[in-house]
């Protein structure tokens, strides 16, 4: 089975994320998208991350009635901060019969060559990449590892989400209406 890992801190899921794991999910060969929930991501501040757990909640109530979507915590249980070719050796090792995929979005192709170990990266696992607005193409674009699939061209912003919630404006349709409602209930991002 092919399943492809969306990494993320999620902080919050929206809509955005949904539909492009949906997408990829529904219009690819894979047969599962994992959103792999960050607790630290090693090129994001810690101070602004609401807790891992409350952040897998909210992936667990935005993907609870797709059965091609599912949160996954792994990360939650490796040393921080966490990169992506020990988690992806991590997971291969737990799950051997599993093909997995590395998803992204084109900004973070540009930046792909900082990456800790990206060349093992990319000699043992695809990657597909989403677009993602006004970012030029690099040479790992055409790298034989790397697949380029259609998918909406979306450009929401967690941060702009937070400030919405912090200056008490609406984010209807920005996140699912199970996210909306844990943020308010749980006074997230005040």
């Amino acid at each position: 089975m092919k399943v492809g890992l969306f990494f993320g801190s999620f902080n919050p899921i929206h809509i955005g994320h949904l539909i492009i794991a949906d997408t990829l999910a529904a219009n690819s060969d894979l047969a599962e998208v994992w959103l792999v929930i960050s607790p630290h991501n090693p090129f994001k501040k810690r101070s602004t991350l609401l807790h891992a757990f409350d952040r897998y909640d909210m992936v667990d109530k935005a993907t609870y009635d797709n059965h091609r979507l599912r949160p996954c915590d792994i990360e939650f249980h490796m040393p921080q901060p966490s990169y992506t070719i020990d988690t992806l050796t991590y997971l291969q090792e737990k799950h051997p019969k599993k093909e997995f995929v590395l998803l992204m979005g084109s900004d973070n192709l540009v930046n792909f060559g900082n990456w800790k170990n990206y060349e093992q990266i990319l000699h043992y696992y695809s990657i597909y990449v989403y677009p993602r607005p006004n970012i030029k193409e690099t040479p790992f674009h055409t790298h034989p590892k790397v697949k380029m699939v259609e998918a909406p061209l979306l450009d929401i912003s967690a941060t702009y989400i937070r400030n919405c919630v912090k200056e008490g404006k609406s984010i209807r349709y920005l996140v699912d209406e199970a996210v909306e409602e844990l943020i308010r209930r749980k006074k997230f991002y005040l």
